[in-house]
């Protein structure tokens, strides 16, 4: 068993967090904000029908999207509320419930690996800090070999960005492109927001 992601710790302390995180994106949605800047980049990096694992989809906006521009998609969420949400609001894909850290796609039949793998929405934050590189290391055995994983989040979160690097390699990826935003502004030595793309090593 592998210790409790920090989402789930949140969720435990404040039983209605994610009915809260849920509903806060379904308002953004209802006003108009622009929610899928990670979705377009993941978009624009993958073929046309390509196969892509949304890795922690939350509620499902960047997997929705990807899949109505006609991907196919798997969604996997350690939330059984935010699966729910998906479900609900994004029709489609795949929605899983289960934790990074013991991803294993293929012992619930999806045995193909995956053109692109993306994490958006600071999951790599709120993942166990002891289960960092197992996490790394289940999204690695996921993808196939000419795939690409896009990993997103914040400076500020106890997750350093040379740590997640270091712990990347470790789990057998390589940088092709480090940027400082979805909207592909170069990665500089302070910059408070890190999005990896990462190619098997």
């Amino acid at each position: 068993m592998v210790e409790q992601s920090i989402w789930m710790q949140k969720v435990a302390a404040d039983p209605g967090h994610s009915h809260w995180y849920v509903e806060r994106f379904r308002a953004m949605a209802r006003d108009g904000a622009d929610l899928n800047g990670e979705a377009r980049l993941v978009d624009a990096m993958a073929p046309r029908g390509a196969r892509i694992l949304d890795a922690g989809c939350g509620p499902g906006r960047m997997g929705g999207y990807l899949a109505a521009a006609g991907h196919q998609v798997v969604g996997v969420d350690v939330d059984p509320v935010l699966i729910e949400a998906a479900e609900q609001d994004h029709p489609g894909p795949r929605w899983l419930v289960g934790d990074l850290a013991e991803l294993d796609l293929p012992a619930r039949g999806i045995t193909e690996p995956f053109d692109v793998i993306a994490s958006a929405g600071n999951v790599m934050t709120f993942v166990a800090p002891s289960t960092r590189v197992t996490v790394l290391t289940r999204l690695r055995a996921h993808l196939a070999d000419d795939g690409r994983a896009v990993i997103g989040f914040g400076a500020g979160r106890d997750y350093d960005f040379g740590e997640f690097l270091e712990n990347a390699a470790v789990a057998g990826f390589t940088p092709d492109l480090l940027l400082s935003t979805w909207d592909l502004r170069p990665f500089t030595d302070d910059a408070d927001f890190l999005v990896a793309v990462l190619r098997p090593a």
